[in-house]
């Protein structure tokens, strides 16, 4: 519904969702009973279901949309690449490290 009505999301392309029970907001450990409204909560999960990362913030204090996109490039490109990580501050196209014993506290 919100989709529909707010001329700001109306041009999103990308399915949203609401959760008017708090089921799923229950689930996730974001709904808060006393005042009967969400924390603000991202959760992104794989293709496979797996909950990769989490981040739920208090009040009014907003989300970093290019954090959330950087987080998603970098999981994408180390799924790509298996045996590698990418390291704090990673940007599509650096470079990732190796994740091999004999490179701990290399980096």
């Amino acid at each position: 519904m919100f989709k529909k009505i707010s001329p700001t999301v109306k041009n999103v392309r990308y399915p949203m969702a609401s959760d008017p029970s708090g089921a799923v907001s229950r689930a996730y450990g974001v709904w808060d009973a006393q005042t009967g409204l969400n924390k603000r909560g991202r959760f992104i999960i794989n293709p496979k279901g797996t909950i990769m990362a989490v981040e739920v913030m208090i009040g009014p204090v907003g989300r970093n949309v290019d954090e959330l996109i950087r987080q998603i490039q970098a999981m994408q490109t180390v799924a790509r690449n298996k045996g590698k990580a990418a390291p704090a501050g990673w940007r599509p196209g650096g470079k990732l490290i190796t994740t091999r014993q004999q490179d701990v506290g290399r980096y």
